[in-house]
């Protein structure tokens, strides 16, 4: 509409091209001069309500900007996922800073929040009997299934955690080995090993080892009325490299007059040599276990300073010129040559041709087959009892597993590998509410469905 001669600018903008309340407030404004209000001043102050939903969104934007990461699209339920890691990195980062206040070691903060989170005190109920105890000198919780008059499965379980974290005590892992008793009938002894910094290797293999022959002793296997055919070890993570590790040195023991019959690997960790495998290049960045999480739980268990992580990070540990580092040794983790050019993908090995030998000399157990099970020679693992090798897509650890099913293939020992596309380090953990995961639960019960057609 045009203005008329006789409409003033003001006028016409106020009443056909600046909407009223756009005006309002001006007009308003131009009162206040005319009546000696201060033009500053609000003409509503904000009511607490208000004052409080800023807050809150503020406060909401800035958690959810800590909790949201950018994760990989087939990774099962990244909201979880997402918040599963945020807690855990609160944990970490308070943690670090204690270490760094000199208040205490940030290890032993991080375990002080899981017993005051997870532990629980051993209760039994009407199917399974569960009760603290020692064996082989070595502190243990037992889940013991009630009724029946057959003899029972055996299992021996190792908790993960890095060699430095977690509890059979946890509630996570209580719940885990009383679903096993109950659903595979079976003697569940799961052990508390002892933990870094505390203890350092081969504290925590030695224990596991100790736990494990005297479970196998006639005494116990008869205390238990555990058939002597029919005995598991098991593990996920740091708990996988010492139910491997206590598998290739008890199968290698002829003095023993019970073995195992099977070794179930949950996302194990197997070596310290590559840092740059596949999996570890792909997943890098994915929770829950970093690539900078692992190196500094390998250094902590071998009991070498922190300050060695970088170069570990960078693979200088293992370099062309680390001459104690032989072509044999190589191949038994070269992911190039074990691994399918699915999982290979675009990713290239990292070898330096000139690294840091010093590391080799400051922790020479990196080759420790102890330590490392898949550095152990074709003759050890040709001994070894049947395997089941879980593995996850969103895992560093993922190649360390799936070169070891490889491996013991070509030994001659029946291996299952059971990978889940939309896994990640530690899901199996997350069967139970309140942080129950698809995956986790799958995982879980394929797990068992295996030991139970197995065993």
């Amino acid at each position: 509409m045009k203005r008329t001669r006789t409409q003033s600018l003001a006028s016409y903008f106020e009443t056909e091209v600046i909407p009223l309340s756009f005006v309002a407030p001006w007009r308003t404004h131009q009162r206040s001069h005319r009546v000696g209000l201060n033009p500053h001043e609000p003409l509503t102050a904000p009511s607490v309500a208000m004052r409080l939903l800023l807050a809150g969104a503020v406060l909401l934007s800035a958690a959810a900007y800590y909790v949201y990461l950018p994760l990989p699209s087939g990774v099962s339920e990244p909201w979880k996922l997402m918040l599963l890691d945020a807690l855990f990195r609160s944990f970490m980062q308070a943690s670090d800073a204690a270490h760094a206040l000199g208040v205490c070691h940030r290890i032993h903060l991080l375990n002080w929040v899981v017993s005051w989170v997870e532990e629980i005190e051993a209760h039994s109920c009407d199917a399974v009997q569960v009760a603290d105890s020692t064996l082989g000198g070595v502190p243990t919780r037992v889940f013991h299934p009630l009724g029946g008059s057959q003899l029972k499965r055996g299992i021996v379980y190792f908790h993960g955690g890095g060699w430095a974290l977690g509890s059979a005590r946890m509630r996570s892992y209580d719940l885990l080995c009383r679903k096993m008793a109950k659903d595979l009938d079976s003697v569940v002894m799961s052990v508390d090993y002892r933990l870094a910094p505390d203890a350092v290797f081969p504290d925590q293999y030695y224990d596991a080892l100790a736990a494990s022959r005297a479970f196998l002793t006639p005494e116990v296997l008869h205390r238990y009325r555990i058939d002597p055919n029919r005995v598991c070890v098991s593990g996920d993570s740091a708990g996988g490299n010492l139910a491997a590790a206590v598998a290739q040195e008890l199968s290698s023991d002829d003095s023993l007059p019970v073995k195992f019959k099977l070794q179930a690997l949950i996302y194990p960790v197997l070596q310290a040599l590559d840092f740059h495998t596949a999996s570890y290049q792909q997943n890098q960045a994915v929770p829950i276990l970093y690539r900078p999480f692992m190196a500094r739980f390998w250094l902590q268990y071998l009991g070498a300073d922190s300050s060695l992580e970088p170069l570990l990070l960078t693979n200088n540990h293992s370099s062309l010129d680390q001459r104690v580092i032989s072509a044999d040794t190589r191949s038994k983790v070269d992911w190039t040559a074990l691994l399918s050019s699915e999982k290979r993908k675009h990713f290239r090995p990292v070898v330096k041709a000139r690294g840091s030998p010093e590391v080799m000399d400051a922790v020479p157990h990196l080759m420790d087959v102890r330590a490392a099970p898949l550095l152990a020679d074709q003759a050890v693992l040709r001994r070894t009892p049947t395997a089941y090798v879980m593995t996850c897509e969103f895992d560093v650890l993922r190649d360390d597993g799936l070169m070891y099913v490889r491996r013991l293939q070509d030994a001659g020992v029946t291996a299952t590998s059971d990978h889940y596309e939309d896994g990640f380090h530690g899901c199996m953990v997350f069967s139970f509410l309140p942080m129950m995961s698809s995956v986790g639960q799958r995982s879980m019960n394929n797990y068992i469905s295996w030991l139970d057609q197995n065993l």
